[in-house]
């Protein structure tokens, strides 16, 4: 008759158990991100190529730039050195818009998962008790508030607009305000979707994506894939999209111009209206009521900054289960990366490329915010210790008592 081995007693289990929950979420990335698995990405999403003068442009246009990486859930910051250049990462669920308040010093994200949450950085400014030990992490960003919101608005581009922040929120076909004081509220909607019973908030149907930030919402301008609603509606295969995209005026609510395909990332500079018409991989101007494109880029151009004769522009691979959305695109040689377009040649002055990359949805410029960007993700238990060094006492112009 053989022994059985001796088990664990009843009294080990438990404490074996709790040690095991003691030592869980000790990374402050996984908290910040309120994401079990927000420390490192996988290599190869961070390796990247240079070609041409990008870091040489983005020093010239200030320096800093914001990518968000949606489908790979990575936010970046690209900071241009003596000699070339920095990138550091934060892994946040989803994201897309992003906007900088100059005047705060802030950045926000929105993050669009299921409930969608408006995240808030700003640069640290010093630090309770020890510092952590790195000069670099002075300036460096920590998050300062997160606000949650219903998954149902779905949001993508975010901006300021007359000194307040505003989404917008496809999801219910309008841009929303975001109070200061917390929640949101619909501000500005497309005339197509008015009805009888009130505007058409249930669904998406137009894909109402980006905002063109003017001085007001009277003076903004909207992107959208789809005019009126119909009974074929963004996110299905056969929602039919070339030529469909279109813009609106914030002043009267109507379509001013129209022949874009899956249109995104409108931006008002030098009193004109720049977009990404996606399914081509062009970027271009509106010009009376129809795109005029001026580059043509390798991928699926979505993401835009521009400062002086430069914009910054985006490209990304195509969705396989959406290519019918990119008609004008070689699915095979589209590419993930930031390139930087001489606005009155629509020549590539420099691009940065991430051959393990997907998806970028938005390209912000730093402006006044004066950043090192995210804490650096040394390696090994001392690089560990000084980021939560850095957490634990770091202080973005909090007041104390």
């Amino acid at each position: 008759m053989s022994r059985r081995s001796p088990s664990r007693s009843p009294r080990s289990r438990p404490r074996a158990l709790w040690r095991a929950h003691d030592a869980l979420l000790r990374d402050p990335r996984q908290i910040v991100a309120q994401w079990w698995d927000a420390a490192a990405p996988q290599p190869e999403l961070l390796a990247q190529r240079v070609r041409g003068a990008f870091w040489d442009v983005l020093k010239e246009a200030g320096g800093t730039l914001f990518v968000s990486r949606e489908y790979e859930h990575l936010l970046l910051c690209l900071r241009a050195e003596k000699g070339g250049g920095r990138v550091s990462w934060l892994r946040l669920p989803h994201p897309s818009g992003l906007a900088v308040d100059e005047r705060r010093g802030r950045l926000h994200v929105a993050s669009t998962r299921n409930p969608n949450v408006l995240f808030e950085f700003a640069p640290a400014t010093g630090f309770l008790g020890e510092e952590p030990g790195d000069e670099t992490l002075r300036g460096a960003l920590l998050p300062v508030s997160a606000r949650y919101l219903p998954g149902r608005l779905y949001l993508h581009d975010l901006a300021f607009v007359g000194g307040a922040l505003h989404g917008s929120a496809c999801g219910i076909n309008a841009i929303v305000r975001f109070p200061e004081a917390g929640g949101f509220r619909p501000v500005w909607w497309p005339r197509s979707i008015d009805a009888p019973a009130g505007p058409r908030f249930d669904r998406n149907y137009l894909q109402l994506n980006s905002i063109a930030a003017g001085r007001t919402l009277k003076e903004s301008f909207f992107s959208a894939s789809a005019a009126v609603p119909s009974a074929r509606r963004p996110g299905q295969r056969n929602f039919p999209v070339d030529g469909r995209g279109v813009l609106f005026s914030g002043r009267n609510r109507d379509v001013v111009a129209t022949g874009l395909t899956r249109p995104h990332s409108a931006r008002l500079h030098g009193g004109r209206v720049w977009v990404a018409n996606s399914g081509y991989g062009e970027l271009g101007v509106v010009a009376g009521d129809r795109f005029e494109a001026l580059a043509r880029l390798p991928g699926w151009t979505r993401g835009l900054a521009c400062r002086g004769g430069v914009a910054f522009v985006g490209t990304s691979r195509v969705i396989p289960r959406f290519r019918s959305y990119a008609p004008g695109l070689d699915e095979d040689k589209s590419r993930t990366g930031v390139h930087a377009v001489d606005l009155r040649t629509g020549r590539v002055l420099g691009s940065l490329f991430w051959p393990g990359g997907n998806q970028i949805f938005a390209v912000e410029l730093a402006g006044a915010l004066k950043t090192t960007g995210f804490p650096p993700a040394s390696k090994g238990q001392a690089g560990g210790e000084r980021l939560r060094r850095f957490h634990f006492g770091g202080l973005a112009s909090q007041v104390l008592p």
